[in-house]
């Protein structure tokens, strides 16, 4: 304490100054010319005229608090920790809340372990280049209807949540059993609070009494709010709303028109889900900040939300802010609408200069836990066909950029269903992590999809084989091409077969970043090719189609499952259904 009063004092030098720079304050929302002045990775000093032993010049440039992503699955970029900072770290981001929810569905806690031990052995000038918050999952599997990797029940949630490797419970999706006040469900949340760590939420179209009895829980945020009215409820009632800004899902333009200056404070910014190609091509947090303030969005309550107000949430010290006491954290831009940042510093280093970092995220861990996890029945052409017996086939409809389904019925022959010359495609879910041969099969309207399969091994939220074709011979080549992979992404069209490996729980790649953004990008063209409508994103919006937590109607390994009934329907009624 006495060396960081003597470096504010100027009675010493510095360890660090940030020359020339506007230094925004997120408590004024007012910009200060002067300078940061460091010493043991805190800032000690706001002013002019500090000396350091090191002297970095801003060049007049913004200095903001460094970003903090509120809510993110680090797998669903498809990288490995490794390589996913290295694209991050650039773009601004010293924080992230991470939930492994998927590859500890897959992997159990090892892949947990895994995530958080990658991240540790990344470092620069002896300290991280970033913080990681890891969160417990807390629906392995989402919901007990699925066939999932592992299974964490309440009591080795109790167990799990005492260690300090996890910093609070992750998304509490099965929101049913909340709000049915299920024995098991309770026990995750209670285990949470007892060890004072923070409940994060997954509560889509919550509102009213079952809202309050959700927040009566003590879960803190949502980040599956689709309206504005929606966001000012949930804020309302007490919660933080986190603004998504992923590549399947972005829901900044309608959260935007819920904050203002009254209620900013209660608002933090997320990406949830974002793929190699679009950290690569895009940002992180910067697109965000981006994109939020082109839409109109004072820069002022922009920036608030992925700093001071992501570590008032989580009650998180000392970060957030560039003030006295507060690490040294900082990111330099070039203005307050581009947001093109120049340089990161964390805790007092220099970690990242001019888009690229400046510590070694090539070298990759890789345990055996996470290695060689497909594991399926062996499956042919007719394990995919759908047969009729004239009743009504329940349809599933894609909103389109988003991920909730809706239903619709049409006419079932009493023979062979053919999908090609529709405006169907046939869906089928493949159990993968026990080779047990279950097959859920679905079909799905208006993706645009022709002419093969493809097929990934990514499948929210128990990760088995998602595949969408209008040819059972190349949708069974597709489950092949996955297994001998282990894992991955694949389509066949026209006799042509194009794989990637996803070695890594079959979610991510241990490939350097550049083979991973160009041969995602690459698959995912090939998907587009194959007629895929530009409102879905061919692979990233099919493997939401088995995530049972989002309304209405979406596929599991064991049959179509509806939300809003929590249970089973059959793929074709035999009753009499009104058709639309």
């Amino acid at each position: 304490m006495k060396h960081l009063i003597d470096c504010a004092m100027k009675r010493e030098k510095s360890d660090l100054v940030i020359k020339n720079v506007r230094i925004y304050n997120v408590f004024t929302a007012e910009l200060e010319e002067g300078e940061l002045a460091v010493a043991d990775g805190r800032i000690v000093a706001v002013g002019k005229g500090y000396e350091g032993k090191t002297e970095y010049d801003g060049k007049g440039r913004i200095a903001l608090p460094a970003f903090m992503d509120a809510h993110i699955h680090i797998e669903s970029s498809m990288l490995s920790p490794e390589a996913w900072a290295s694209l991050a770290v650039p773009r601004g981001t010293s924080l992230v809340v991470a939930d492994p929810h998927e590859i500890v569905n897959v992997c159990g806690i090892a892949g947990a372990e895994y995530i958080m031990e990658a991240f540790s052995r990344l470092n620069c000038g002896g300290t991280a280049p970033l913080d990681v918050c890891l969160q417990l999952p807390s629906c392995v599997p989402a919901t007990p209807f699925e066939t999932s990797g592992a299974r964490l029940d309440g009591k080795e949630t109790e167990r799990e949540i005492a260690r300090p490797l996890f910093f609070g419970l992750g998304e509490m999706m099965n929101f049913p059993g909340v709000l049915a006040a299920e024995e098991d469900v309770l026990k995750k949340i209670e285990a949470a609070h007892a060890n004072g760590k923070p409940v994060d939420g997954h509560a889509p179209d919550l509102s009213g009494e079952a809202l309050c009895a959700y927040r009566a829980a003590g879960i803190l945020t949502d980040h599956e709010s689709l309206t504005a009215k929606e966001c000012r409820e949930k804020v309302a009632r007490g919660m933080y709303v986190q603004i998504r800004c992923g590549s399947s899902v972005n829901n900044l333009a309608d959260a935007k028109d819920a904050i203002d200056g009254d209620n900013y404070r209660r608002y933090i910014l997320c990406s949830d889900d974002k793929n190699a190609k679009d950290l690569s091509t895009r940002g992180h947090l910067d697109d965000a900040l981006r994109r939020l303030v082109a839409a109109g969005l004072p820069a002022k309550y922009a920036i608030a939300l992925t700093t001071i107000n992501v570590a008032e949430c989580y009650g998180l010290k000392d970060v957030g802010a560039l003030a006295p006491r507060y690490f040294a954290n900082a990111v330099l831009v070039d203005d307050l609408e581009n947001f093109n940042v120049s340089a990161v510093f964390h805790r007092g280093v220099l970690v990242a200069e001019n888009g690229k970092p400046l510590f070694d995220a090539d070298r990759r861990y890789l345990p055996d836990a996470v290695k060689s996890t497909v594991k399926v029945k062996k499956v042919t052409a007719e394990d995919f066909k759908i047969v009729g017996h004239g009743g009504k086939f329940r349809v599933m409809e894609i909103v389109p950029y988003g991920l909730y389904t809706g239903e619709t019925f049409l006419p079932a022959p009493e023979s062979e269903f053919c999908v090609k010359g529709t405006d169907l495609c046939k869906l089928a879910v493949v159990e993968r992590h026990f080779a047990t041969g279950n097959i859920g099969l679905g079909l799905v309207k208006g993706y645009g999809l022709k002419g093969g399969a493809i097929g990934i091994s990514v499948a929210h939220d128990s990760h088995n084989l998602v595949i969408m074709g209008d040819d059972d011979e190349a949708m069974a080549r597709c489950v092949a091409l996955l297994e001998r992979t282990g894992g991955g992404m694949a389509v066949v069209s026209e006799g042509k077969e194009e794989v990637f490996a996803l070695d890594i729980a079959g979610l991510m790649s241990s490939a350097p970043v550049g083979e991973v953004v160009a041969q995602t990008g690459r698959l995912q063209e090939a998907g587009r090719a194959m007629g895929v409508k530009e409102c879905y994103e061919p692979f990233m919006t099919m493997i939401f189609l088995s995530l049972a937590v989002i309304p209405k109607v979406k596929l599991l390994d064991g049959g179509l499952f509806d939300l809003t009934k929590w249970s089973f329907v059959p793929l074709e009624e035999r009753e009499t259904v009104d058709l639309p």
